[in-house]
């Protein structure tokens, strides 16, 4: 082969690579799993169970991600997770009616990816944004909520595992620290932490 088809074929693998590498930059993921919060203390209750309980809320996760900085051993890409809540249950016992809410949580944020060129990488994501909740109180006597509007601080950890092709499965857990929803009662917390657990398919590109 000649220098100069030798120099062609050379520059455009070059080119191939680098326009390869330039698409795995990006990423769309979506998560199906659970929002788990602990239990308040009502402190105005008068009963021996004063606590409100939740249930664990059926929750989706759409994040999309760009690698920044990085590669291989380590990298940097900022993401923007988008977690909806679609129905936290509310327990009380001094009422048999259960209660509901949505809570909807955007939180930009600063994702570390160890082994990101390999087939199974760890991380760990900080940032803060945004908090909504919606729904109905907890006190039947109480109106219900017209919206709460709240900062959130996220900070979360996952596994990346690459399946086939731009494909890789997401296991992760992350901590929406917020304020608390409006729900007609009075609790010991001034804000709560939202613990979403799940796991879904990334998409890189």
């Amino acid at each position: 082969m000649s220098l100069k088809r030798l120099t062609v074929a050379v520059m455009l693998s070059v080119c191939s690579f680098a326009v390869h590498a330039k698409a795995q930059k990006n990423e769309l993921s979506g998560l199906v799993g659970r929002i788990l919060i602990s239990d308040q203390v009502i402190t105005t209750s008068t009963f021996s169970d004063n606590k409100l309980r939740f249930g664990n809320g059926l929750s989706f996760e759409g994040n999309y991600g760009r690698q920044v900085m990085g590669g291989g051993l380590l990298s940097l890409a900022l993401e923007v997770p988008v977690v909806l809540n679609v129905d936290q249950d509310l327990h009380l016992q001094t009422n048999p009616v259960s209660a509901n809410y949505r809570s909807f949580f955007v939180t930009p944020a600063a994702r570390l990816n160890l082994f990101s060129g390999l087939g199974v990488s760890p991380w760990v994501s900080v940032g803060g944004g945004l908090g909504y909740f919606r729904g109905s109180a907890a006190q039947p006597t109480s109106t219900s909520t017209t919206g709460t509007t709240t900062g959130v601080f996220q900070a979360g950890v996952g596994l990346d595992v690459k399946l086939i092709g731009n494909f890789s499965l997401r296991g992760e857990a992350r901590d929406f620290w917020s304020g608390v929803p409006k729900l007609g009662v009075t609790t010991d917390k001034s804000r709560q932490h939202n613990l979403f657990v799940g796991g879904g398919i990334v998409w890189h590109f």
